[in-house]
């Protein structure tokens, strides 16, 4: 019983003990504690990546994900340093990496202009023939029944049965009979038969049998495949009437659409290098024989012809066909070349971003070139640039954001200087930059207006959906809407502006009808809604706001306008790709 005791008083004894030496150590290092763990947080804090949004800076966020705004990834935020040129940004090499920056050092080379055509395979116009019949009668046979059929020349097509032929054939056999006392008689009577493209072989066969021969076969001219047949057993024909339309297609013609701006690339003697989609992995090559002369005025194309060999009926007519012309630019030297994706524009100014390397880190500054033509894969740079410069051509426009963010210079703004709050996405629109006063115009002018915003928003909605065959159906109806609208209802300057943009927006409106897929109808979009912006702020507004929205990055981040019913972002370059990209510049209401 006492050696519990003690146990439970040794106990109770190191409790209190271990207690006080607690309160006594919180008694002593509060300060120094709590400054320990504010410095912990203060680390962990600087040390923490900051993400945002290259296309909406406004946006922190303290973990990686997508902008609430835009949907795009985010990337991280770099701080800037202190030390190196204060007008360059400076980006680690985890956010280069993340923002998939990718460098290529600056060089000459020798310029190459590419025009990419689409066209059809065409018969040769000059292998065209048409199979006659020389002799009149009531066709009784038929050797080709159906189009597709080949035929050799000298093979029996048909048969025709002629009295006027078996007339002269008794007509050759009285001859015959006083042939020795008027020889000239029978010769004529020969000739009679030969005139109708009876040979001489025939003719004697005919002597020879002694009875006149009723059914005469038609043999064929040419070679080549029957295009057309154009009678029936039992009609009755007259001579030199067509029976068939045949075509030789050993040689075959490709008929490529040249637009306007490709004109000064294509010349007679250009090498094409063109590919068909039934024939996957061959290409076929052909020298441009000849162009038209005219424009066609509704499409604003020229056809130019390629003649090809075409052994083994491979090549088809109407099939489909893809070209390519390279042309060398007609330079003095070599010239800079750099990738298309390399450059950002804004109106008139084009810029790159030259990489630094140094003991600091890495860094990236803006340089302002000017752009000579566009070749295959870039551009030619006139100035600007020097030979050996190590540019960014992948990721441009993050690291842009990112010298708006940190106050750098950059694409919209030069100078530098703090980024503006709001949905901005690199800068203003061009439409914004160029404004249009309104326009007094009648009632039934501004109803024929109207109308043809009408068929504009619903084909924007298909381009958002992807949908081709409803951007397509109505850009035609509104390609009707825009020829009945009379240009006698616009007066004045009204008037002017209306003949500016009306036939300019009817011109996309033909490519967009006949665009092969979503992404050709999407790229003449693009200045058909420049030219229906312009008549929106014009002659509007109609009744309702209408929103004048903008993407920077549509058209390989060139920009693009659109018009919409609804404040909300649903874009047409894009569709779900990136839906919500874009910002609203102003509002017509």
């Amino acid at each position: 019983m006492k050696k519990s005791k003690i146990n439970r008083s040794t106990i109770i004894t190191a409790i209190v003990m271990l207690a006080l030496g607690g309160l006594i150590g919180w008694l002593v290092k509060p300060s120094g504690s709590a400054s320990h763990d504010h410095q912990t947080e203060v680390t962990e804090t600087s040390g923490a990546t900051i993400w945002t949004c290259s296309m909406d800076p406004q946006v922190r966020q303290p973990e990686p994900g997508k902008c609430p705004i835009c949907g795009m990834d985010l990337i991280p935020l770099e701080e800037g340093s202190a030390d190196g040129d204060p007008l360059e940004v400076k980006m680690s090499q985890n956010a280069m990496a993340l923002a998939n920056i990718q460098t290529a050092v600056v060089d000459y080379g020798s310029p190459v202009k590419e025009v990419r055509l689409n066209g059809k395979v065409q018969p040769d116009e000059r292998l065209k023939f048409s199979q006659v019949t020389h002799i009149d009668g009531r066709v009784e046979q038929l050797a080709v029944n159906f189009t597709g059929e080949p035929v050799r020349r000298g093979q029996k097509i048909a048969s025709v049965y002629s009295p006027e032929l078996v007339t002269a054939q008794q007509e050759l056999f009285s001859a015959l009979k006083i042939k020795d006392m008027q020889p000239a008689l029978f010769t004529a009577a020969k000739q009679k038969l030969k005139n109708w493209k009876l040979s001489d072989a025939q003719i004697e066969s005919i002597i020879a049998s002694g009875t006149p021969q009723e059914r005469f076969p038609i043999h064929a001219d040419v070679s080549g495949i029957v295009l057309e047949k154009m009678v029936n057993l039992g009609d009755y024909v007259m001579r030199g009437m067509p029976l068939y339309q045949v075509v030789d297609l050993s040689r075959v013609w490709v008929l490529f659409d040249v637009y306007e701006s490709d004109m000064p690339w294509a010349k007679v003697g250009s090498l094409v290098e063109f590919t068909v989609q039934s024939l996957p992995g061959e290409t076929f090559k052909g020298k441009i024989t000849f162009i038209d002369p005219v424009i066609d005025p509704m499409t604003r194309v020229a056809k130019a012809r390629v003649e090809v060999a075409n052994p083994g009926g491979k090549l088809k007519p109407e099939m489909f066909a893809t070209g390519i012309i390279e042309t060398k630019l007609a330079v003095k030297k070599d010239k800079l070349i750099v990738p298309k994706s390399a450059v950002l524009w804004t109106g008139e100014r084009s810029v790159v971003y030259e990489k630094r390397t140094t003991d600091v880190g890495v860094s990236f500054a803006m340089r302002e070139v000017k752009l000579g033509p566009l070749t295959g894969d870039g551009y030619v740079v006139t100035e600007g640039l020097e030979p050996g410069a190590e540019i960014a051509v992948s990721g441009t426009f993050s690291i842009d954001a990112a010298a708006q963010l940190a106050g750098k210079p950059s694409m919209m703004n030069p100078a530098g200087g703090a980024v503006m709050t709001g949905h901005q996405h690199g800068g203003s629109s061009p439409s914004a930059a160029a404004p249009v006063q309104p326009m007094e115009i009648s009632k039934q002018a501004k109803a024929a207006v109207k109308q043809l915003f009408d068929f504009y928003f619903p084909m924007k909605d298909a381009l958002v959906k992807d949908d081709l065959a409803t951007a397509k159906k109505q850009a035609a109806d509104l390609k009707k809407a825009f020829e009945k609208t009379s240009m006698s209802l616009f007066t004045g300057a009204a008037h002017d502006h209306w003949m500016n943009h009306s036939g300019a927006a009817v011109a996309e409106l033909n490519k967009i009808t006949t665009a092969k897929d979503v992404e050709e109808a999407r790229k003449h979009f693009k200045p058909f809604s420049a030219q229906m912006v312009a008549l929106a702020k014009a002659f509007g507004p109609f009744g309702e706001a209408v929103y004048v929205q903008y993407c920077p990055m549509a058209d390989d981040n060139t920009g693009a306008d659109w018009l919409s019913l609804d404040k909300e972002i649903r874009n047409p370059y894009f569709g779900d790709k990136m839906l919500k990209c874009g910002k609203v510049t102003e509002t017509i209401k």
